[in-house]
C-alpha cells in the first residue's frame, strides 16, 4: 500500500480507502459480521488505514461492526464517518438534516457506536436543502473545539457552496474545509467542470465514492451477472449511451493488455487524476481484486485513451477559455509552469 498526504491537512492515508457501506445487511444486501470483519482484517493487512462509514449505512451495522472490529488499533487509522440522514430507519423531522442540533446529536450517537472519544474527519453527507453553509460551519467548528472531531469535509455538495463554507471558515478563523467527497468514476466525470478545479484550488482532499460506477466497469454486468443489480435493486451506472459503451470496450481492451482486470484498470485510472478512491467490496474476494490497483501502472497513452473514451463537454466557460489560452498566454502557453494552489 502506497500513501499520499491529504489535502492541505499534512495528515498521511493510504492511497485507497475502505468504504463499510456493505457492512451489515440492515438494507436487506451487504456482508455478515464475519464476512465484514474479514474484509476489514485484509485491508489492515494490506496497510490500509483510511476508513469511511456513515451513520445511515445499513441503519447503523456499519458503525457498530467498525466499533467491535478497531478494537485497541484506533490511534492506528483514519477514521470517517457522515451524518445527515440519520441511523434510523425511517430517520424523523428531529434526526435528518443538517443544522448544528442534529449534527451535534448525530455525532454523539456515531462516537457510542464506533466506541471512540472522536471523529478524525467528520464529512456533512449531503446538502439538505435549508441549512444555510454558515450554519454549517458553525457548527463543525463547535465540534472540532469540543474535540468530537478533528477534520471536516463536504460530501456531495455543489462546489459553489463547498466554495463559500471553505472561504467563510478560513474568514472567520473556523475549523478549515478540507476535505470533498464525489461520486467519480470513467462514466462519471462531470466533477471535472467544478467540482475538482474548485478542490485542486482550496487545497481540498478529495475521495471518490463508487469508482467502479456501481459495479459496471467490472464488466460483470456485460457477462450477465447481477450483483447490486439483484441486490439493491437498481444500479448507477448502465451502459445506457455511446459513450459508456466505449468506455467499457476502453477498459476491457487495457485490462487484456495489461493482465489486470477491469475492474483494477478503472480504480487505477481514478488514482491517475488525484482522487483517492473509496472501494466499497462485499466480500474478501472483490477487496483482494480492489486492492491490487494499486499495484497497476497504466501507461501515459493507456491513461489518454480511457481519457478520450470517457471524456464529458466541459461546457462554458471551460471550452471558451480553453481555445483562448494561446492568446492570454502571450502565444507561449507551453513555457510557463502555472503555480501550484494546492500548496501555499
Amino acid at each position: 500500500m502506497r500513501y499520499r498526504v491529504f489535502g492541505r491537512t499534512g495528515l498521511r492515508v493510504s492511497s485507497l480507502a475502505l468504504g463499510t457501506g456493505n457492512f451489515g445487511t440492515g438494507w436487506g444486501y451487504g456482508s455478515e459480521r464475519e464476512e465484514a470483519r474479514a474484509i476489514y482484517d485484509a485491508y489492515r493487512a494490506a496497510g490500509g488505514d483510511f476508513i469511511d462509514t456513515a451513520d445511515s449505512y445499513q441503519f447503523g451495522q456499519s458503525e457498530s461492526l467498525l466499533g467491535e472490529f478497531i478494537g485497541t488499533g484506533r490511534d492506528e487509522i483514519v477514521l470517517a464517518t457522515k451524518f445527515t440522514l440519520a441511523a434510523a430507519r425511517g430517520g424523523g423531522l428531529q434526526a435528518v438534516g443538517n443544522n448544528r442540533k442534529i449534527m451535534i446529536q448525530s455525532v454523539e450517537a456515531s462516537l457510542k457506536r464506533l466506541r471512540s472519544d472522536r471523529i478524525d474527519l467528520l464529512w456533512v453527507h449531503m446538502p439538505d436543502g435549508v441549512t444555510p453553509v454558515d450554519e454549517i460551519v458553525r457548527g463543525l467548528d463547535d465540534l472540532a473545539r469540543a474535540g468530537k472531531i478533528i477534520y471536516a469535509g463536504l460530501s456531495d455538495f455543489p462546489a459553489w457552496r463547498v466554495a463559500t463554507a471553505a472561504t467563510l471558515a478560513e474568514l472567520r478563523g473556523a475549523t478549515p474545509i478540507s476535505a470533498l467527497q464525489i461520486e467519480y468514476s470513467l462514466v462519471e466525470r462531470t466533477p471535472d467542470r467544478e467540482l475538482l478545479p474548485m478542490a485542486t484550488g482550496f487545497g481540498l482532499g478529495t475521495v471518490g465514492w463508487s469508482p467502479l460506477g456501481g459495479g459496471l466497469l467490472t464488466g460483470k454486468y456485460r457477462r450477465g451477472e447481477t450483483g447490486r443489480a439483484e441486490g439493491l435493486g437498481r444500479l448507477i451506472h448502465g451502459e445506457t449511451d455511446a459513450r459508456k459503451v466505449a468506455v467499457m470496450d476502453e477498459v476491457l481492451s487495457i485490462a487484456e493488455e495489461t493482465g489486470a482486470t477491469p475492474g483494477q484498470v478503472a480504480i487505477a485510472w481514478v488514482m491517475s487524476r488525484g482522487v483517492l478512491p473509496i472501494l466499497g467490496p462485499r466480500t474478501p474476494a472483490q477487496l483482494a481484486d480492489n486492492l491490487a490497483a494499486g499495484e497497476l501502472v497504466l501507461t501515459t497513452e493507456q491513461i489518454a485513451r480511457l481519457d478520450a473514451a470517457s471524456a464529458v463537454p466541459l461546457g462554458f466557460p471551460h471550452e471558451m477559455l480553453a481555445a483562448a489560452a494561446p492568446r492570454l498566454a502571450g502565444g507561449k502557453p507551453e513555457q510557463i509552469e502555472p503555480f501550484n494552489l494546492a500548496i501555499r
